[in-house]
């Protein structure tokens, strides 16, 4: 299967919803971004990285690098290789001088290694085609955020009461005002409408 380039774009949380965070990825190439709902610690864990934070005790997605490091092993890239029940699997393709290895992690903490080591983050077509988002393209490239917080709007919208038009310009909505907490609520909704299709 061909690999997929992405890169990290945006990392969000919601206000209203405290322990609810998402790092997007956008595809290197192209306009399709690929919003995955990750814990508090691991968005910490990424966003201390992406701000070249250096905290006063080695985090543990630190420490795992630095046990790497030692032991002669380097991380070559990561690959979000599934998603089974709106739950993504990714490896690790590690190596040493005599062994290449691929490694099973959670999404979260192949992101936090990935950004630790500099390394490139891969998927399947089949992954953006089922859990990916489409942005418009409007000419202009977008600053990527490293930390683009929103706060929810007070509407409390039934998605399974909106018809498919109205779930389509709600997503290109909050995908403008980069909710992406939302947008995923949004795109999972449509997609089970199409499935039953």
């Amino acid at each position: 299967m061909k690999k997929i380039e992405l890169e990290i774009v945006a990392l969000s949380h919601s206000i209203t919803q405290t322990h609810s965070y998402a790092v997007v990825l956008g595809e290197a190439n192209g306009l399709r971004r690929l919003p995955i709902v990750i814990g508090g610690f691991e968005a910490q864990a990424i966003a201390v990285a992406l701000e070249k934070m250096q905290p006063s005790r080695p985090l543990t997605h630190d420490l795992m690098k630095n046990f790497m490091t030692a032991f002669n092993l380097d991380l070559h890239e990561i690959i979000i290789s599934d998603l089974q029940e709106g739950i993504f699997y990714s490896k690790l393709l590690c190596s040493s001088e005599n062994d290449t290895v691929e490694i099973d992690s959670r999404t979260s903490d192949a992101l936090a290694l990935a950004v630790r080591f500099g390394c490139p983050i891969y998927t399947y077509e089949h992954i953006l085609d089922s859990a990916g988002i489409l942005m418009e393209d409007s000419g202009t490239k977008k600053k990527k955020t490293t930390s683009n917080i929103e706060e929810e709007p007070n509407v409390n919208e039934d998605l399974r009461a909106m018809s498919l038009e109205d779930l389509t310009t709600l997503l290109t909505q909050v995908l403008e005002n980069e909710d992406y907490i939302r947008a995923i609520a949004i795109r999972d909704e449509i997609n089970s409408r199409r499935k039953e299709d």
